[in-house]
Formats: C-alpha cells, structure tokens, sequence
C-alpha cells in the first residue's frame, strides 16, 4: 500500500491498519486482526546465510501497534504460559532493556516491584522510569526477583557469563528469566571474537554494529554453564498461538534458577 510521504507517521500506520484489516493474525498485545504483517528489518548476508531467528528481513509487524514476532513472542509466554499477568501483585519483576509495550502493560500492571534498567549510551534518550544499570553487575540482593527479562540483550554484553550468573544471582531459587537473543538457527557453535571491534566487521560477521557474537545452538549450554536450568519452548507451533505471527524459527530459552 502507497502513500504519500507527507503524511505524517502515526496517520500512515492508522491508515495502513485499517487496510490491512483481516482475520489471518491476531495480534495478541493490541487485540488488531489483520490479513497481513507489515514487513521489517534488513537482510544482511550473515542473517540470511545463518538463518538467525529474531533478525532479518520478514513479515512480523503489527500494522496496528507496531510490535514486532520477537515481542509478541515474549508477551504470549509472559500471559498465557508462565501467566505472571495473573500474580502481578505478588511479584517483583527484572526487565533489561524493556520492550516498550510490554513494559506500558508491567508499568500499569500493579506489580508489587518493576525494576527497568537499561545501560545509558550516550546520544539515547531513555524513559523516566529507565534506570542506568551494568547487567554484568547488577546492585540489587541475591534471590530478590520473581521474573527476569532480558530479551534481545546478551549479544551486546562483552562478557556474557557474567551478565547471566549476575540475573541468575538476583532471581529467587524457582524464579524465571526469559534470555532471548538472535540465533543461527544452522550454526552449532556461537562467533565471537573480542578483538573484532570495528562496527562494520561486527555487522559483516554477527548482523549488527554493535552486537560482539552471533549465538549458535550451543547458546543452551552456555546458560547451563552460567547454573541455569534451560527450558527451550516452540510456541510458535502451538496451535493455540498460531494466528499470533511468531516466528516458526524462534524458540523461546527461559532459564529457571534451581531451588
């Protein structure tokens, strides 16, 4: 769908749902119900080659809201499988990064404590309620969170170990972390390598400037390492979330802190 490009942006996605309006995909964050999913991100040679989950050029966004199958992804296990919307009262919550609508719904939520921390990087502009925090070290109390989320994050950490036995320190003995990244879904091992820092390598090998490896199918194993409990779930082939959009290739990796 064409439209001219004077219209400003927030008219050109109303005008763009109401087009695409259908009963194909039920967005499950905004309630819209469309034919179609707006296309999104780039397709880099390694996002094609490695076939990364989460990355690349494809149909995932929500002409209505804009979120996008990674979102949509957390959101559905968050509700509909963990159900944590349900004990929001009773539960103190971690979001690294936060996904701006499933945050909107947290911050509204009642929870008895939401905590969203984000590491401040100069020329970004954060919400209020974004606290500066260094996930490779966190200043909260061991067994302290209910719920980590950390979606899309660890690939930007320099020491990622470290990032994840500091969330699974603060998460209490039986607690959640969603730890989502992007995945070579044909790679059996993760790239990395701490002395490629030029932006452009970092996006030639690993599919964005600043990100410092691309996960393999090994990226399991490491939170193991980190003493995680892995539970790896295809929510997308469920057919009680088939007409929510999410990506077939995306497994969602949650790590439970052993009691």
């Amino acid at each position: 769908m064409m439209l001219p490009t004077w219209l400003p942006d927030f008219l050109q996605r109303k005008l763009r749902a109401i087009y695409y309006r259908g009963d194909a995909f039920h967005c499950p964050i905004c309630g819209y119900k469309g034919r179609a999913l707006s296309p999104i991100g780039f397709d880099l040679p390694v996002l094609v080659e490695k076939q990364v989950s989460g990355a690349g050029r494809r149909n995932a966004g929500c002409f209505n809201c804009g979120t996008i199958d990674r979102e949509r992804l957390v959101h559905v296990y968050l509700r509909d499988v963990l159900g944590i919307y349900d004990r929001v009262a009773s539960s103190r919550i971690l979001h690294i990064a936060p996904d701006e609508l499933i945050s909107r719904i947290l911050v509204s939520s009642g929870a008895l404590e939401y905590v969203c921390g984000d590491k401040f990087t100069e020329g970004y502009v954060y919400p209020k309620h974004v606290r500066d925090l260094d996930i490779e070290d966190l200043p909260f109390a061991t067994d302290h969170f209910d719920l980590v989320i950390c979606n899309h994050v660890l690939e930007h950490v320099p020491d990622d170990i470290k990032a994840m036995r500091e969330l699974l320190r603060v998460l209490k003995p039986g607690g959640h972390a969603v730890l989502q990244v992007p995945l070579a879904v044909n790679s059996a091992t993760t790239a990395e390598d701490p002395a490629v820092t030029d932006p452009k390598e970092r996006e030639r090998l690993y599919g964005q400037f600043d990100h410092v490896r691309l996960y393999g199918q090994d990226y399991g194993d490491r939170l193991i390492r980190a003493g995680f409990r892995v539970e790896r779930l295809q929510l997308a082939k469920r057919k009680e979330f088939e007409h929510y959009g999410l990506n077939p290739f995306e497994d969602l990796f949650v790590g439970v802190k052993p009691m």
